[in-house]
């Protein structure tokens, strides 16, 4: 049976685009039922709408504005989410951190990529923090990896990972590429996994 797909970004959408291309060309067994982005401006849900995929935009602000709180707009979240019923929920660059209102509603359904390795630079900027701590000479490598989303940022399950290590004469942006070329790869990785019930 094609497993379903929610994917959900807050940027330009590269890693989606991977999705995409791995589900068109039969790499995965699987349809994206729908898009996701807190932000407006974001590429990813032109990507989307060029491939036919229904998107939908659901800001946080308009919530704080109110006087509502972060598991507010996770239900509601939820419930758009829960409307195409996923085999699986991919944070593929999604910038917020979810609340246990929207993680109890999908147990063990959503991952999330993390461009760093398990118990180093959780959070956000995590490759320039990973470049200056190389700067420093503190590591010679850093990566990426596919964990599940628990309340605590960046600390759940992992389920696969991939080493990047550095090279003489990186600069951030020469470092960033190489871990973004790897991500695309890791995260089909990684659904896959899912799907497949390896993990």
């Amino acid at each position: 049976m094609t497993a379903t797909l929610v994917i959900l970004i807050s940027g330009s959408g590269t890693n989606l685009q991977a999705i995409i291309d791995a589900v068109e060309g039969g790499q995965l067994d699987a349809q994206i039922g729908l898009v996701v982005s807190n932000r407006k401006a974001a590429y990813g849900l032109v990507r989307a709408k060029q491939h036919g995929i229904p998107t939908y935009y659901l800001p946080l602000k308009p919530y704080t504005d109110a006087g509502k709180t972060r598991e507010d707009y996770d239900r509601d979240l939820a419930v758009q989410v829960g409307a195409h019923n996923p085999t699986l929920v991919v944070l593929a660059g999604w910038m917020q951190v979810f609340t246990p209102v929207f993680l109890n509603r999908f147990p063990n359904k959503v991952i999330n990529l993390h461009p760093a390795l398990p118990g180093a630079f959780a959070g956000t900027h995590a490759i320039e923090r990973a470049f200056e701590a190389y700067q420093r000479g503190e590591i010679t490598e850093s990566g990426c990896m596919i964990h599940l989303v628990i309340p605590e940022v960046d600390a759940g399950k992992v389920i696969t990972t991939a080493t990047v290590p550095f090279r003489p004469g990186d600069t951030l942006e020469s470092y960033e590429t190489r871990m973004h070329e790897t991500e695309h790869q890791l995260i089909i990785e990684g659904i896959w996994m899912c799907l497949e019930g390896v993990v």
